[in-house]
């Protein structure tokens, strides 16, 4: 059996950031010959497809999103609404769970991979179906959420590290990140129930820098808990740098342009994005802002602070829509990266050669990795917050030129301390041993439960 195909299922969180790294498995699996039915909504497939290196081995199919009160008709992706609104999206998608086992009896998969749908579980142990709980965030935010009043940093015996549990002053950001309506199952509640329910837990790291975090949970859950390397997609070398970027980024010395962007479910507030916007004109760097357009704003023209178009021109540009983030943090003149630290934006940074500076907006998982990045792995800075939650142009600018300036004490150790975590992930086939072992792992779990049978 050591060697034989199998069939797995997945169905994610409907938010960008979530399905990206299911899809990049994915394609892994099907590169080995294995079978994916990938389930998702409708306006994601259009998003994705394109992203499926195996059309042969990986199926789409797609589910369609019932409608739940308090969100606007036809939501079917987490990007399309407030972080507040999160809850009534997971609770449309508790009700797409006859969609789903009717898919699953149809195609009769070996595995599930799952997040969210903490139902899951119970669906596929009625057919005889093993599950993956697939945790795409940092092993050090799910350990947090497993620990009992640990959110004030007040580790318990045996806990890896106090240094990435939220603080006292975290908690305007968590407090505005609470749901609005009361929507079933909370996040804490899913995670926990999905963690504790599947037949192994699979993490989206690697040992070298959250292997204690990756044992708590092990030990926590009584289960296995197996890695799958951050998960990147395989370099398209077909796909190059917008011209329009190459053209202005070439204007500018090596290392020294400031590129902030901040994921594709940050929206600011009007207030926020100026003070963003200004904190960048105050560093006198050159700079590149990809952001959404304000709540509020259609455009991002009419939200840029008075004057500040003028004042900036021929140095800074502030853009309302996608880039090619990946390219731009290789491009030889960015040499800043400030990023709100979503997990994927985390290993592109950690990747890349760029100077780090993190501005933690969105949830839970953020701030973890902002704590695992700045105080466990002192490889970047974070923006000082106020007590608003936000931060001012002020402490934006410090943060920056506190890592760009050449004889800067903190600039030098958080760039000796990248140099050396950079060299370590791109390591000549560390990446592809964790997918072989991984995949190997899910033979033998398949083989098991047949031989059981």
């Amino acid at each position: 059996m050591g060697g034989s195909k199998f069939h797995a299922l997945m169905y994610p969180w409907f938010a960008t950031g979530r399905m990206t790294p299911f899809l990049y498995l994915a394609n892994k699996l099907a590169e080995k010959g294995h079978m994916v039915t990938f389930l998702l909504p409708k306006k994601a497939l259009k998003q994705l497809e394109h992203l499926n290196l195996f059309p042969h081995n990986i199926v789409f199919r797609t589910v369609t999103i019932p409608h739940v009160d308090g969100l606007p008709v036809g939501t079917e992706t987490a990007s399309e609404i407030p972080v507040t609104s999160a809850d009534l999206l997971m609770s449309a998608m508790d009700l797409t769970r006859d969609q789903v086992e009717v898919v699953v009896r149809t195609v009769e998969p070996d595995l599930i991979f799952f997040d969210f749908a903490h139902w899951i579980p119970q669906v596929a142990r009625d057919l005889g179906i093993k599950t993956v709980e697939y945790v795409v965030v940092s092993a050090s935010t799910i350990a947090s959420m497993l620990v009992p009043g640990g959110e004030l940093g007040v580790p318990p015996p045996g806990y890896p590290s106090s240094k990435v549990l939220l603080r006292k002053q975290d908690a305007y950001t968590m407090k505005n990140l609470e749901p609005t309506i009361d929507a079933g199952p909370n996040l804490l509640e899913r995670v926990t129930t999905s963690l504790m329910n599947s037949d192994v837990i699979a993490i989206r790291t690697v040992r070298e820098i959250e292997g204690n975090f990756c044992d708590y949970i092990e030990k926590h859950c009584r289960k296995k808990v197996l890695l799958t390397g951050p998960m990147f997609p395989e370099p398209d070398k077909t796909r190059e740098l917008e011209e329009r970027w190459v053209k202005w980024l070439s204007g500018y010395e090596p290392d020294s342009v400031v590129f902030c962007a901040l994921g594709t479910q940050v929206i600011l507030e009007k207030d926020q994005f100026q003070e963003l916007c200004l904190g960048m004109e105050l560093t006198g760097s050159p700079f590149l802002v990809a952001v959404k357009p304000p709540r509020g704003s259609s455009t991002i023209e009419e939200a840029l602070p008075e004057g500040f178009k003028e004042r900036v021109k021929g140095r800074g540009v502030v853009w309302g829509g996608w880039v090619q983030q990946p390219l731009i943090l290789s491009h030889p003149s960015v040499g800043c990266f400030v990023s709100h630290c979503g997990f994927g934006s985390m290993w592109e940074s950690l990747l890349s050669g760029c100077q780090i500076v993190l501005v933690p907006q969105l949830g839970d998982q953020v701030l973890h990795n902002t704590r695992l990045m700045s105080d466990e792995l002192k490889v970047s800075v974070e923006v000082v917050r106020e007590e608003t939650g936000w931060f001012s142009k002020e402490n934006l600018s410090d943060a920056i030129n506190s890592v760009m300036k050449r004889d800067s004490e903190i600039g030098n150790l958080v760039k000796k301390n990248h140099t050396k975590w950079r060299e370590t992930l791109a390591s000549p086939g560390l990446m592809t041993s964790y997918v072989d072992n991984f995949i190997d792992s899910l033979q033998d779990l398949v083989a098991s439960e047949t031989n059981h049978e």
